[in-house]
């Protein structure tokens, strides 16, 4: 898909359920090969922008290509990633994008430090590259799964420490991810650790945005499963804590909740509606008191639609736990269960 395709629904969307920040794909994030960005769609774009008061370098987070591993020691792999990566920066600065977020890499090929050490060496020559302005390359937290890079605050800092621009170079905290891989939300006292780890290890100067998801997966699980606003493990007193913290006002905060919905017939469909009323919830919270009646009935409301969900994946952890503790297993009828894959963004 275009960027112009993509960012033509995008930017209707997002005018449709009120929101002021959005996320878009560059260009197919499942495929290496793809067309080069059409300066006509680009026009288009900066034009709609500006037809809905959408400042595209404030408020937009493009999200890279799934396929992008910054880390990969193979040349040639090496070089297909750069080049993806490089051609996305490029775009973000013809569309008058400022942040460019994206999954740091996996060091299956070769060490933790040696991919964090070719992470930045791409970064750093990707910022020596005039063609890509003054695009932010923006890492995201990750959920620690295998030798997933990024699911640690360290890992992270480690990253930046090495990047030559540190004004190009920033953090995308996403709550799933952090809540996943052992970063605690969900009471002010959590919250207030886990935001001071964060400072002391990366520095709040340099968290550039927000992924806003909650979590079908329990704390720790490492298990990066998204769920809509207050149904998951987070619950709404995480987003509480996050929408009340003065110094996150101004960042841009994305939705990747799920949306999908069954019809009359059973067939699922995407719920477009779910984003508007998360954003209206997040704005509610704002300043609304944790005792209140109306935060109860809300945190009730939705803790009670979420817990099919939080009870299933919940037990997928627990026989997984099970299992690599050598635990018996109880006699009787044996049962497939099938774990659901893991969330891309």
């Amino acid at each position: 898909m275009s960027a112009w395709q993509e960012v033509s629904t995008t930017r209707f969307r997002t005018y449709y359920i009120l929101a002021n920040a959005f996320a878009l794909f560059l260009k197919s994030q499942r495929k290496w090969d793809n067309p080069a960005l059409d300066p006509e769609h680009a026009k288009l774009f900066i034009a709609g922008c500006k037809e809905h008061s959408i400042e595209p370098g404030a408020c937009c987070l493009p999200h890279g290509s799934y396929l992008v591993n910054l880390a990969h020691p193979d040349a040639a792999r090496k070089k297909q990633a750069y080049d993806s990566f490089r051609d996305d920066l490029t775009r973000c600065h013809k569309l008058g994008i400022k942040l460019y977020n994206f999954h740091p890499g996996n060091s299956n090929a070769t060490t933790r430090e040696e991919g964090i050490r070719l992470i930045a060496e791409n970064i750093n020559k990707a910022h020596q590259d005039p063609e890509t302005g003054e695009v932010i390359a923006v890492l995201e937290t990750m959920a620690t799964l295998g030798n997933t890079i990024g699911g640690t605050f360290k890992d992270l800092a480690e990253i930046i420490e090495l990047v030559n621009n540190k004004d190009r170079v920033g953090v995308c905290l996403d709550t799933c991810h952090v809540f996943a891989a052992g970063y605690d939300l969900r009471s002010p006292e959590a919250y207030a650790k886990t935001m001071k780890e964060f400072d002391d290890v990366i520095g709040l100067e340099n968290l550039k945005a927000l992924h806003m998801n909650d979590s079908k997966a329990p704390y720790s699980s490492h298990r990066d499963l998204h769920a809509q606003i207050g149904t998951g493990y987070l619950g709404l007193r995480a987003f509480h804590n996050i929408v009340n913290d003065e110094r996150l006002h101004g960042l841009p905060m994305v939705l990747e909740t799920p949306i999908d919905a069954k019809d009359e017939n059973g067939k699922k469909t995407e719920d477009k509606s779910v984003w508007a009323r998360e954003i209206k919830l997040l704005e509610e919270l704002v300043g609304m008191d944790i005792e209140s009646k109306r935060f109860k009935t809300l945190e009730q409301e939705l803790q009670e639609a979420g817990a099919g969900e939080r009870e299933r994946i919940g037990g997928q952890v627990e026989r997984k736990k099970s299992k690599a503790n050598g635990t018996p297993k109880k006699k009787g009828k044996k049962k497939v269960v099938s774990d659901d894959e893991e969330d891309s963004d």
